[in-house]
């Protein structure tokens, strides 16, 4: 999968995102540029799962990648009890202003579903039930969607 090099060569930019996601992990809410945002979001997911799956190897893949046990431990502990029943999509990005110094598009990137969140997260709408079709109109649906289109015939024009 692709990814942004925003700038840095690959050894500050891991390092940058290590730190990003450690911070976003301990916060619950960071403020930065919307590039980053869109990096850390994708690792921070990631992060999250790791924790809902709370296996030894869950953990060492976690702990290899952010940094303090504090961050660890509200990973595997809170984060992945908060999020036990949500399928992904653990973080949201805000976008909020332009920076000054050199006009970049700035975001917040918080973790939905907590305490003092900028925007309430949206409920899951449920699906509506499937109408069913009355025969007559399937039948006619069906014939529809199952017969070929009839080729084209050449112009008369090309006659000799």
């Amino acid at each position: 999968m692709p990814h942004r090099k925003l700038g840095r060569n690959a050894a500050h930019r891991v390092s940058m995102l290590k730190t990003m996601v450690s911070q976003l992990v301990k916060h619950e809410r960071i403020e930065t540029t919307i590039a980053k945002a869109k990096e850390v979001r994708r690792v921070a997911d990631n992060m999250v799962q790791l924790g809902k799956e709370g296996t030894l190897d869950a953990s060492r893949r976690a702990a290899a990648f952010v940094r303090g046990d504090d961050v660890l431990h509200k990973l595997f502990t809170e984060l992945a009890y908060r999020y036990k029943d949500r399928a992904g999509g653990y973080t949201r990005i805000l976008r909020t202003r332009i920076r000054v110094g050199d006009a970049a598009p700035m975001a917040y990137i918080e973790f939905v579903d907590r305490e003092n969140e900028l925007r309430e997260a949206k409920p899951a709408r449920p699906q509506p039930p499937p109408q069913p079709m009355d025969p007559w109109a399937r039948s006619k649906a069906c014939q529809c969607w199952a017969s070929p289109k009839a080729p084209k015939t050449p112009p008369s024009g090309s006659e000799e």
